[in-house]
């Protein structure tokens, strides 16, 4: 898609055009998203966090009027609103270390969130804690209704950098418009778990997933027998390595699809796989980390995606981040033991992970589908945030299909 803002930096352009998608579930208006884009300067982190942060606090503080003049519906879009824009406020400010305005943005941002899911009527969005070893997740469950009737359920996660409340416009309420309960968590380095305990990633999905699906086994609303799960970006490859454990699951979808992380840590390195690998492991490469230095001094996105990669994995370096991605893999088999129906979702100019979707979809033996967004739809970026409405509906039309949910011919 044409860069329509910031002509010079996709990083920018791709951050708004994410903001610009989460119009489509009440998380942004155009024209606020726009005016915002203008205010920054091309390039520069401050000026993002600056003109995003000033966005949200106006949106936020005319919600809070609506609230106390009795405007509920009015408050509740303001405060959606303003969430997301916290959270587009703080994103470039991960590293190592955090800028320190990270953590109160981060908050708003929840505070936001919760402000509004406080005054839907329908669905009931309700913050839950999940039991997880000696601690617990953050999420939201959405019901359909106050029946009681169990339903089918979709569990939801974001990837390396998004949130649990960005998940309500990236497939929650389009769940709930097709009678899905939704089930969203944040897990260990994510938001959530990392702003709060400092918990980071871990490439053993299946012990964060499996907890999971016990708390929603508890739930009276929750069918047990029709339960999917989907992973958004990085959680692309988390999702499938936790299918490939947790057979409880009755669907699986990986938006998009990963198979392998340690190609994107050597995929810039001299000499083979193996090679690489044992200087991203060695207990000195000296070479190697002048050349990831300049690789960030002249390239933006490596720079934010390493600093960022370091914070939510909780090491040092940029070698040490690299290394961490070797074990975040379906190879060896993993891929193969997925058992439920698999839907790996593909854009067409993912600058992040190209390729990856394919070489998912052609590991897996159990009934399995590819499905590719296209530029000329408006689909093709990674995740496929210029076109919401259209992958939701095809995300979820599959999920119809797969669970028998829909309606009958």
């Amino acid at each position: 898609m044409q860069q329509l803002l910031f002509p010079g930096n996709i990083q920018f352009w791709y951050e708004t055009l994410r903001s610009m998608s989460h119009i489509a579930y009440g998380g942004a208006d155009f024209g606020e998203v726009v005016a915002t884009a203008e205010r920054i300067t091309e390039g520069d982190y401050d000026s993002w966090y600056t003109e995003w942060a000033a966005t949200a606090d106006r949106v936020s503080g005319e919600a809070g009027k609506a609230l106390e003049a009795g405007h509920e519906v009015s408050a509740r879009d303001g405060f959606l609103r303003a969430s997301n824009y916290y959270r587009s406020a703080e994103f470039f400010l991960h590293g190592h270390p955090c800028d320190p305005r990270h953590d109160a943005a981060y908050a708003r941002s929840v505070e936001c969130f919760k402000a509004a899911a406080a005054l839907y009527a329908t669905p009931r969005i309700e913050a839950v804690e999940i039991p997880y070893e000696n601690t617990t997740l953050p999420g939201y469950l959405y019901r359909v209704d106050d029946s009681g009737t169990p339903r089918p359920t979709l569990i939801m996660h974001n990837g390396f950098d998004g949130t649990a409340e960005e998940m309500h416009f990236f497939g929650a309420m389009a769940g709930v418009e097709r009678g899905y309960n939704v089930l969203v968590f944040d897990g260990p380095g994510m938001p959530g778990p990392r702003h709060r305990e400092g918990l980071v990633f871990r490439p053993d999905w299946e012990n964060v997933v499996s907890p999971v699906v016990d708390f929603a086994e508890t739930v009276p609303e929750i069918d047990n027998d029709r339960m999917a799960l989907l992973g958004l970006s990085m959680g692309g490859v988390l999702a499938p390595r936790a299918a490939a454990f947790e057979h409880r699951l009755a669907a699986l979808i990986a938006v998009d699809g990963l198979y392998d992380l340690g190609e994107v840590s050597v995929r810039n390195l001299p000499g083979t796989r193996q090679e690489a690998e044992r200087l991203l492991r060695a207990a000195s490469a000296p070479e190697l980390d002048a050349a990831l230095d300049r690789l960030m001094a002249k390239d933006p996105i490596s720079r934010w995606a390493i600093n960022h990669g370091m914070y939510v994995m909780g090491v040092d370096t940029p070698r040490a981040f690299n290394a961490s991605y070797l074990d975040y893999t379906l190879a060896d088999g993993i891929a193969e033991q997925i058992r439920c129906p698999t839907l790996v979702c593909d854009a067409v100019e993912d600058m992040f992970f190209k390729g990856q979707p394919e070489q998912l979809f052609e590991h897996l033996n159990c009934p399995r589908t590819l499905m590719v967004f296209s530029s000329e739809e408006g689909a093709g970026a990674h995740c496929h945030p210029g076109a919401m409405r259209l992958a939701q509906a095809r995300i979820y039309d599959w999920l119809d299909d797969t669970l028998g949910t829909g309606r009958p011919s």
